[in-house]
């Protein structure tokens, strides 16, 4: 699909600002309210706006660990990279999963409450992987940045 550029205007302020009204989303992009609207709802159903969500602070819901966990594989086939896939993308403590190039195969963001939740994820999804040859965890100490928005190319 072709962006133009209202659509990327569009695109910016929702990521901002999801919960704008189409009144003032016209107004942020110099539209009219009718055509902002169309413009969305066409955004929406070519799938360029995959979701709208919400964005909790976790520091006001408790406590929890954030783990970047690199996984290296025993062995480069494909089959075995899928299956691994396949069942990284079920774990609910998996935040993001990343196929990346180098000596790691695969670069997890885990979120856990506690330590004991994190081994029974490794458990679960690490320990038990046949065609794990290692991983290695960092916990991080700080959440220096974070940002759900996408890049929109000019």
């Amino acid at each position: 699909m072709f962006l133009d550029r209202l659509d990327k205007a569009i695109l910016r302020q929702l990521q901002h600002d999801a919960s704008v009204s189409n009144l003032q989303l016209a107004s942020l992009v110099g539209l009219s309210p009718p055509a902002c609207f169309k413009r969305v709802k066409k955004l929406k159903s070519a799938g360029v706006i995959a979701s709208q969500v919400v964005l909790l602070d976790q520091n006001k819901l408790g406590a929890c660990l954030h783990m970047i966990v690199n996984v290296e594989m025993e062995r480069d086939r494909l089959d075995l990279n899928d299956g691994f896939i396949k069942r990284i993308r079920t774990a609910s403590e998996v935040r993001e999963c990343y196929q990346v190039t180098g000596d790691i195969d695969f670069v997890l963001l885990v979120t856990v409450a506690n330590m004991p939740d994190y081994e029974t994820f490794c458990q679960r999804y690490l320990y038990s992987e046949a065609n794990m040859k290692n991983f290695k965890t960092q916990i991080s100490m700080n959440r220096v940045k974070y940002d759900t928005c996408a890049v929109i190319s000019d």
